[in-house]
């Protein structure tokens, strides 16, 4: 701590704080038009000057020294800091003044007490209004270069640029063309730091930046991807004006993506449902809530008199709050009396689940993602986090660019993979093998942790001799990844002294996906990287939706309860039973696939859909829409009439993330807060309320009344959430799972004493290298690997309803030069790609990001029917999807 003293009042400050950190904590209020926080400082725009020690010098770069006698209220120094704004002020139109929200430049001018009449600059430098969500008024530029910083030191994309010279100076895309053709991600970062105005969002949130104090203002989690980033969104009229990344943000710390800041344009498309519909005489109408709830209980209870409970199935949703998707659960199993629920997890990080159980004991990451701070080597697989994850794509690049070594180990060239000391480009379907291949460098040079291998782990010995048939010769015959670069990223996360690792669904979504969390996992025991030691951040899973960890959280899962309790598991049911005063069904229920199966064969005769496009998103879709022609009664709760919303004979209209109140769980376990900013449309309502509804239909009384009763509930059923309420949270903001303890925090870095397996060791796994379910020949060539965009999210029924439309119009298909060449596809034309299974139209775009021989697109346009492609291959252990390993055959659509 360094003790210094600011106009007489003594301050005490951390090491590395500057001056301006002393003057404000001493309650000085001084100017900074070339400074934010969350930047590196500048002091270029001289308008935050103090006396230090008798010297005239910049706060903002200065650092605090301990002792130092600091002044800022000197008549002389407020005379140097108000010349400096004027002179700032005076290059500038009359306009940059008079905004309304005043700018950080009109502020500081009123408070230095400058005549909004000083700002006469008179030479037009024009606009840019090309991009939907970002503005560019030059003339009222000041060259203070903080967008410039935030592109590169923030977010990482490097887009911005200052251009011309001296009073000509201004902020351009560094393509030289328009904004939006420009490499802008539209985080929205320049936007919020521009002192003046220069940078806007067009529309009601025009001018409005996270520096402001704004009454109307609503703290919540953002419910796009899993990274949790906390936003404060900015209402007017019940409407959302913007939406902002809340500087204090436990994993976003005031930064933000496209998604979360700008796509809330959906809220108010006119194809938003808000009213329930009924099918009458094949046709789906209107209806009221109450004749919809009705024919849901009806249609349940005639399933249950026709086939019994497991006739009965739900899908939750990993869109869904926690309190929702525990509500959810509990009804099956109490008021339905069958385990038969799943959630989309299923389709993504099924294999996380199992993986990371099996190697130590509990179903999430095993640190938080603030320990990445100190990585010294990133060893990132199967995940693009730059697009998928831009928050903690940026935060990586960033600990990258400091220095950490960075290891990526994907199929395409693109994000992270531009950085990395070493891109590993293994074959798809080929991950156990790479692995192997680096555990075996690990083992044979002795960059193994051998105490920690001989008192917290077990199954060296097994793994050990499958090790040896595995040298990274054989490795790389398998996966195509040249022997010398395994070697060389085993010895750089070998050798590191904190290393972590990253991975995604490109681990996740096999056949054998399981194994691959495993043998992935077995690089941080090996290693000594997990546990607490200290030596490394351990592994955590990249979760594709916003709460994809907490619907399994919560036990919508068919085997699993609340906390991940097992349903075949008489003293976990035994304490459900005591909470919710009825006995529990033993028998695991019905994963996804085996649903749709059910339903085919005439088992299940009524489903319930919340959240989920499974038309859309869910593999081999044909099949899907087959069950969902088959069940006799069908059940949709949703945001926009999708295409499974056209098969359900009632569609029930619900809330968005940004209409209701409950918690979600991000990728590295913390729960946080999520509140209603507006009312939802219409009649919509939240998916607790409907229920609810639906439980009060069938005569049940499903307690719990409230999201934070049924938060509060789900502790007692499960211990690891005991010490979690809505109250702690609103106080503390974050808290990691486990908690058991109010009083306690939670932990977000597990295992420091025992390991949560049975035996309380890590599991080393010595499971071989199999191959992929599908393999090309000469029928089908090529590879298709599916994945995200950055621009949208999911089957995209929020992302495509505004801006984001405009940055990504259509699902395209990524391939080699080589491969265009060889079918004579030409770049942005229309292509015909057809695989075993099904038929889909894309438009081609030529990329060396991918190797030849593999072929890429999103999922994000239903239309294109990307998901009829994929097969019914997954994951042996979970069902997981194989959706990265699909053989295709392409065509020019003209000869179609």
């Amino acid at each position: 701590m360094n003790g210094l003293h600011v106009d007489g009042v003594p301050v005490e400050l951390p090491a590395g704080a500057s001056l301006l950190d002393a003057a404000r904590a001493a309650g000085a209020d001084l100017p900074t038009l070339c400074h934010d926080d969350r930047l590196r400082p500048a002091g270029s725009c001289r308008t935050c000057l103090v006396r230090a020690d008798g010297r005239i010098v910049a706060a903002c770069v200065t650092p605090a020294a301990s002792g130092t006698t600091v002044t800022t209220a000197d008549d002389d120094l407020r005379t140097l800091r108000r010349d400096a704004v004027s002179l700032i002020a005076s290059a500038l139109p009359p306009r940059a003044l008079a905004a309304d929200p005043p700018s950080e430049l009109a502020e500081a001018c009123r408070t230095l007490g400058i005549d909004p009449a000083e700002a006469v600059g008179d030479s037009p430098r024009g606009r840019d209004e090309s991009h939907p969500y970002v503005h560019l008024d030059r003339d009222l530029c000041i060259a203070c270069g903080r967008c410039v910083r935030m592109c590169a030191d923030v977010q990482g994309t490097f887009a911005l640029t200052l251009t011309g010279r001296g009073a000509d100076t201004v902020v351009a895309p560094g393509t030289g063309g328009s904004w939006a053709a420009s490499d802008c991600v539209s985080c929205g970062g320049c936007v919020d730091t521009c002192p003046t105005g220069a940078i806007t969002q067009p529309g009601p949130g025009r001018g409005i930046t996270s520096r402001q104090r704004d009454p109307e203002r609503v703290r919540t989690t953002c419910g796009y991807c899993g990274v949790g980033c906390a936003l404060d969104v900015v209402v007017r009229e019940d409407r959302v004006a913007a939406v902002l990344p809340a500087r204090d943000g436990p994993v976003n710390r005031g930064h933000a993506c496209v998604k979360g800041r700008f796509a809330h344009g959906y809220l108010r498309s006119a194809e938003r449902l808000t009213e329930p519909l009924i099918r009458r005489n094949g046709v789906l109408e209107p209806a009221g809530w109450d004749e919809a709830v009705a024919r849901v209980a009806e249609g349940l209870r005639t399933a249950l008199d026709e086939g019994g409970p497991d006739a009965v199935a739900a899908i939750s949703s990993a869109r869904a709050t926690n309190e929702e998707n525990y509500l959810i659960q509990k009804f099956l199993r109490t008021v339905i009396g069958t385990n038969n629920v799943d959630n989309c997890s299923r389709l993504c990080h099924a294999p996380s689940a199992a993986g990371l159980t099996a190697a130590f004991g509990r179903a999430g990451g095993t640190d938080s993602f603030d320990t990445v701070e100190t990585a010294d080597c990133l060893l990132v697989v199967g995940a693009n986090p730059v697009e998928a994850h831009p928050v903690v794509g940026a935060r990586l690049l960033e600990r990258a660019l400091a220095g950490a070594s960075l290891i990526v180990a994907d199929p395409r060239s693109v994000g992270l993979a531009r950085h990395a000391d070493l891109h590993l480009r293994p074959r798809p379907g080929t991950n156990v093998a790479l692995f192997h291949g680096l555990a075996h460098v690990l083992v044979a040079e002795g960059l193994t942790d051998p105490d920690f291998l001989r008192e917290r782990a077990t199954g060296l010995a097994e793994l050990t001799a499958l090790l040896d048939d595995h040298p990274p010769e054989r490795a790389a015959e398998i996966t195509g990844v040249p022997a010398e670069d395994i070697t060389a990223a085993a010895r750089l996360y070998g050798r590191a002294e904190r290393p972590a690792i990253l991975y995604g669904l490109g681990v996740t979504e096999h056949l054998h996906g399981t194994d691959g969390v495993r043998t992935l996992a077995n690089l941080a025991i090996l290693r000594g990287a997990v546990g607490g030691t200290g030596r490394g951040h351990g592994i955590s899973p990249l979760r594709g939706q916003n709460n994809v960890q907490g619907a399994s959280d919560m036990g919508a899962l068919p085997d699993l309860l609340p906390g991940y309790a097992r349903v075949d598991d008489p003293e976990a049911r035994a304490r459900a039973e005591r909470v919710w005063g009825c006995p529990v069904p033993p028998e695991p229920g019905l994963r996804i696939p085996e649903m749709f199966a059910a339903a085919r064969s005439g088992r299940l005769r009524a489903l319930w859909v919340i959240g989920e496009d499974v038309r859309s998103t869910d593999p081999d879709s044909d099949r899907v829409a087959e069950a969902l022609d088959t069940c006799p009664f069908v059940v949709v709760s949703e945001l926009f009439p999708g295409e499974t919303a056209r098969h359900a004979d009632v569609v029930l209209p619900v809330a968005s993330w940004l209409e209701k109140d409950g918690t979600f769980v991000n990728f590295d376990r913390r729960f946080q807060r999520v509140r209603a900013a507006v009312r939802p449309p219409g009649a919509a309502r939240s998916d607790f309320d409907v229920v609810h509804a639906v439980a009060a239909a069938m005569g049940a009384d499903l307690g719990c009344p409230t999201p934070a009763e049924a938060l509060a509930e789900c502790g007692r059923v499960a211990p690891v959430f005991a010490g979690l309420s809505h109250e702690r949270l609103d106080r503390e903001g974050a808290v990691p799972w486990p908690c058991p303890e109010p009083d306690r925090p939670g932990e977000a870095t597990l295992y420091t004493r025992a390991f949560a397996t049975p035996d309380g060791r890590a599991h080393l796994s010595a499971a071989p290298w199999l191959p992929p379910g599908e393999e090309p020949d000469a029928d089908h060539p090529l590879l298709l690997v599916t994945g995200r965009r950055w621009a949208h999210y999911n089957s995209g029924s929020m992302t495509r309803r505004g801006g984001n439309l405009l940055l990504d119009p259509r699902d395209r298909l990524d391939l080699h030069p080589e491969d265009a060449a060889r079918h004579g596809v030409r770049d942005g034309a229309e292509v015909t790609v057809e695989s075993r299974h099904g038929r889909a139209r894309l438009i081609a775009r030529v990329s060396t990001e991918l190797a030849p021989g593999q072929v890429f697109c999103a999922f994000h346009f239903p239309a294109s029917g990307v998901n009829s492609l994929t097969s019914d291959h997954a994951d042996t252990v979970t069902s997981c999807p194989e959706y990265k390993v699909t053989a295709v055959r392409l065509r020019p659509t003209t000869q179609a």
